[in-house]
C-alpha cells in the first residue's frame, strides 16, 4: 500500500462492516463514496455493487459497472476521479444485472466493455428466469461486451498490469478475476460473498464444486497483502477469501453425500449440513435448493452409485 494514499481527498463511506479479524481494515470515509485504495485506484460503492476504478492518462478502467436504479450516484462518484471521469475500458466480472447496470450508459460513451465470452451470450440471449416465471429480454447493444475473452488475459494501463482470467461455473458460467497487480488488488465479483447469502445461479452453469475449485484458484492467486474486492460487501483479506472457501468445501461435501442417498433440501437442512459453519445464512432453504440443483446437473461428478 502506498503511504501517501491519504492525501487523496475523495476518502469514502464505510465499507461494509468487519466480518472479524480476517477483513481488510477500513480507511478513513467521507461522504463521496469513493475510497482511495492508493493514488490510482479506487473504490466506489454508490453504485449499490462493488465497483474499482483506476485513474490513467486516457480515462478510467472500470471493474462492474452497479444496478441500474443507482447509475446517477454512481457516475457523479466517477466525476470525482481523474482524469475527468471519462470511462475508456469496463471488465464485467459477470452478466447478472447488479453488476453491469452502467453498462448502457458507458458503452454509450464508446468505453470498450470486455467480459467472458459466456457473459456476452447471456447478456445477448433472452434468457428464462425460474425465479420470476418470465423471459429476461436481451440487454440493449450498448451494453453487451464487445471484447470476450474464454481463458484469460492481460493488457496494461496507467502503469499497472491487469491481468484477468476465467473462473469457471462459480457463480455463474462466465465469472472471472481481474487482478491489478502492482496495486496488489484482485476484483473476484460473486465469487466471493462476504456480506450476503453466497449465491449459486444453476441455471446458467454454476454449482458448489465449481466455486469451490474457484475460490482455490483465487487463493493461490493473492498473497497475505492482497486486497480482495468482492462484488458486493467489505474488502477481504487471503484469510477471509480461504475461510469463505473452506465453508464452501465443507457444505460441498456434505451436500454431495446427501444427495448420493437421494436427499432434497428439506432432509438435508433437517440432518444439520448447515450447522457449525462460520456464519449462517439469511435463506439457507434457498442455497440448499441451488446447490441440489447444480449437483444434479453435474451428476456425473458425484459418484457411480448415485440413487
Amino acid at each position: 500500500m502506498h503511504s501517501n494514499t491519504t492525501r487523496r481527498r475523495f476518502l469514502v463511506t464505510a465499507l461494509g462492516g468487519v466480518v472479524g479479524s480476517a477483513v481488510w481494515p477500513r480507511r478513513a470515509v467521507a461522504q463521496s463514496g469513493v475510497t482511495a485504495l492508493n493514488e490510482r485506484l479506487s473504490l466506489i460503492t454508490t453504485g449499490g455493487t462493488n465497483v474499482l476504478a483506476l485513474s490513467t492518462g486516457e480515462g478510467l478502467v472500470l471493474v462492474d459497472s452497479g444496478t441500474p436504479e443507482l447509475n446517477s450516484p454512481l457516475m457523479s462518484s466517477l466525476r470525482q476521479l481523474p482524469p475527468d471521469g471519462r470511462v475508456v475500458t469496463v471488465f464485467n466480472t459477470h452478466w447478472h444485472p447488479d453488476n453491469t447496470g452502467a453498462n448502457d450508459l458507458l458503452g454509450q460513451a464508446r468505453a470498450t466493455i470486455i467480459a467472458h465470452e459466456n457473459t456476452r451470450l447471456w447478456m445477448s440471449t433472452p434468457t428464462w428466469m425460474p425465479a420470476q416465471d418470465s423471459y429476461r429480454p436481451p440487454r440493449p447493444p450498448a451494453a453487451i461486451p464487445k471484447q470476450t475473452f474464454r481463458i484469460d488475459g492481460t493488457m496494461k494501463a496507467g502503469g499497472e498490469r491487469i491481468d484477468y482470467g476465467y473462473l469457471i461455473e462459480a457463480h455463474t458460467s462466465g465469472d472471472i478475476y481481474v487482478f491489478f497487480r502492482e496495486s496488489n488488488v484482485l476484483a473476484v465479483g460473486d465469487v466471493a460473498s462476504p456480506a450476503r447469502d453466497p449465491e449459486l445461479d444453476y441455471f446458467t452453469g454454476a454449482w458448489i464444486g465449481g466455486r469451490v475449485d474457484a475460490m482455490d484458484r483465487l487463493v493461490e492467486l493473492c498473497d497475505d497483502q492482497t486486497r480482495i474486492v468482492p462484488g458486493f460487501g467489505p474488502i477481504m483479506s487471503r484469510a477471509a477469501l480461504r475461510i469463505e472457501r473452506d465453508m464452501m468445501k465443507t457444505i460441498y461435501d456434505r451436500t454431495v453425500e446427501r444427495v448420493r442417498e437421494g436427499e432434497y433440501v428439506e432432509d438435508m437442512l433437517k440432518n444439520g449440513v448447515m450447522n457449525g459453519l462460520a456464519r449462517t445464512w439469511k435463506d439457507p432453504q434457498k442455497f440448499l435448493y441451488d446447490v441440489h440443483k447444480g449437483l444434479w446437473a453435474h451428476h456425473n461428478k458425484l459418484s457411480p452409485n448415485v440413487v
